[in-house]
């Protein structure tokens, strides 16, 4: 199966010269939506992680069905506010300003080995928060897992060499 035939090039979103990947079209088939999940867990079977994280939204929509075939915690790593127990929270800056992560301060615990899960890498600034933040923690980062990959971004930078895996690459 081609996943590539499942998503969607929109122009100039969310702004002019921009050429936005839509997954919602892989996520409306679920023959592709569960092959892409299947192709996105295949190389991190073995050793299986400790922990599933992601962060927040559409790496929930990949982690949550890695989570439950791999029978292990789903941490989400949320946006201030969104989380009601007591948390550990990292800022960062993005390309146009900044952002924050939380996660609740009993999520990972020392010496837990995380697989970091996200919808796309494009230019790593979020992967990275969520590496640090991780690793703040006391948690290891066995590795970071994407459906997509921009390649051209060169977000994989950022990533610390941390060894990942993504299903499409867009170079």
């Amino acid at each position: 199966m081609n996943l590539f035939d499942y998503i969607r090039d929109v122009p100039d979103f969310p702004k002019p010269g921009i050429m936005f990947k839509d997954i919602t079209p892989l996520l409306s088939n679920p023959q592709a939506f569960q092959h892409a999940v299947q192709q996105l867990a295949a190389p991190f079977l073995d050793p299986l992680p400790d922990v599933i994280a992601a962060a927040e939204a559409r790496g929930f929509l990949f982690a949550a069905p890695l989570a439950l075939a791999m029978q292990r915690p789903l941490v989400p790593l949320r946006k201030p506010g969104k989380l009601p127990y007591s948390t550990h929270s990292l800022k960062y800056d993005l390309e146009y300003g900044s952002a924050e992560l939380h996660m609740h301060v009993d999520a990972v615990k020392p010496g837990d080995k995380v697989l970091l899960i996200d919808d796309v890498l494009a230019t790593g600034g979020t992967m990275r928060a969520a590496i640090e933040l991780i690793r703040n923690a006391g948690g290891e980062i066995l590795a970071c897992g994407f459906l997509m990959e921009l390649a051209f971004l060169k977000g994989k930078q950022l990533l610390d060499g941390i060894p990942s895996h993504s299903v499409l690459v867009v170079d």
